[in-house]
Parts: C-alpha cells; structure tokens; sequence
C-alpha cells in the first residue's frame, strides 16, 4: 500500500492546478461584474468561466472573515481601511473558475487571471481575493501586479512575469508545526517552499522564500537544491482534490 507521500507523488502526474477568483461588488453589480469577466474571458483568459453556482447578488457572511485570514501580511500597505470596509459593505459576490494548468501553461494562465482581476476592477470590483491560495490584496497593490506582469509580457521577461503572478497569488509564510510554508506556488507551475523556524526571524525566512522562487524560475529544481542542500518530498497535508494541493511537491529548506 502506498504511503500518503508515494499517493501524491503519483497523483502529481495527474492533477492540475486551476484559479479560483473571487471578486466583491456593490449593490445591484453582479450582472456588470459578470459582464466584464465574460469580456476579460473573450479577450485574453481563454478557458476561464464565470461560476453560476455560486455568484450571487447579495452580501456573504462570511466574506469579513474569510478575508481576514487571507489579507497578505508581508507587503507594507498591502490593503487598507478602505479595503476592509469595502469586504464589509460588499452586496454581490462574483466567482470565476481558470481552466486546469499544466506546468507549461501555468504562468501565462496566471497572468490571464490576474489580468482579469484587474479588468473586473476597473469595472467597478470592490475586493478580490485568489481562493486557490487563500490570499488577499487591497486593489491598489491587485492593479500593481497587473501593471507589473503586463510590463513583463511587454518586455518579454518570464522571470518577472512568473514573479508578478507568484506573488500575487502565493500565500506566504504559513506556519506549520516545525516549517513556514508558502500554498500557491503550483499556480506558476513551482513546487511549494518550507523553510525550518529555526532558520532565522519570519521575515528572513519569507525573504529566502522569494528568493527560492526566482531561483526555481531562473535555474531550475535540480540546481537550486544542490545549492541550497534542500529536498524535494511530497509529504503535504493537502488531499490531491484540494485547490491548495501541489502536484510538484515541496522544497524542504532545513538549514542555511
């Protein structure tokens, strides 16, 4: 019998990463939310599909809360007051659902999604947060990366592409029993990264991270383990059905 990491390794080959978008909007918005994600859809997010399931026109409970957990707390001034309140007082509620991403697609998908994030502000989205990862920006840093990642496709750079969408919608760091740990990196076809506590202070720790993912982008897997003496496993908490699941395994980081 398999064991649960010999059970992801094997589903790796077969599951693949989707977004899930959520975006909140004010009283009576949903049809022009809805409007503008289709138009994104038609123009440059091709496989993305608005959720008819469960949209609606009217304000979700638990969206304070849900948000609360998912702000981005490693960025300065990552939201704001304003960003909270509008969470609040939101009265629609729009979910968009991206096609599965193979390693190959996954930053170009990334960036359609992001892409549309931006569109659907423009069309008057008070919030957005990516469900996949479980994280949050206020919209002034969502356009930002917007900016950045079409700054990127202008200038033909993947690596700042990849990085623009890493860090959008990557959550980091998380706090296991002995790791920090990122969720999201499977969204730009990289496997997760789980450093030591006892590696250094939060902040050094999400530092090596970021830079565990432009080195994942720039060099590859097998380089950045042997310069890093880390590990790939696939030991993960995550059920292979779970949005949050990495099908490329996990960089495990015990030492400096």
């Amino acid at each position: 019998m398999l064991g649960f990491g010999e059970r992801a390794q094997a589903a790796a080959s077969t599951v693949k990463p989707r977004h899930v978008l959520c975006l909140l909007g004010g009283d009576g918005e949903l049809p022009r939310l809805q409007d503008a994600a289709s138009r994104a859809i038609e123009q440059f997010a091709a496989g993305f599909s608005v959720d008819t399931t469960y949209s609606q026109g009217k304000a979700d409970p638990n969206m304070s809360r849900s948000f609360g957990v998912c702000w981005d707390r490693v960025a300065p001034n990552a939201w704001t007051d304003a960003d909270e309140a509008a969470v609040a007082n939101h009265k629609s509620v729009l979910y968009v659902l991206g096609p599965p991403m193979s390693a190959d697609n996954a930053v170009m998908c990334s960036a359609g999604a992001l892409f549309l994030v931006d569109a659907v502000i423009k069309a008057g989205a008070t919030a957005a947060k990516g469900e996949s990862a479980g994280v949050a920006h206020g919209l002034t840093r969502w356009v930002a990366f917007a900016h950045e990642a079409a700054a990127a496709l202008q200038s033909d750079d993947n690596i700042a592409l990849r990085r623009a969408c890493r860090l959008a919608f990557a959550k980091r760091p998380l706090a296991g029993a002995t790791h920090l740990e990122t969720v999201g990196f499977h969204l730009v076809g990289l496997p997760e990264v789980y450093v030591a506590k006892a590696y250094g202070s939060e902040r050094e720790v999400v530092a090596l991270m970021d830079e565990v993912g432009d080195q994942l982008a720039q060099r590859g897997l097998e380089a950045m383990l042997a310069d890093r003496k880390a590990q790939l496993s696939f030991e993960t908490s995550y059920e292979p059905d779970d949005f949050k699941f990495n099908p490329y395994g996990i960089v495990t980081i015990d030492r400096r």
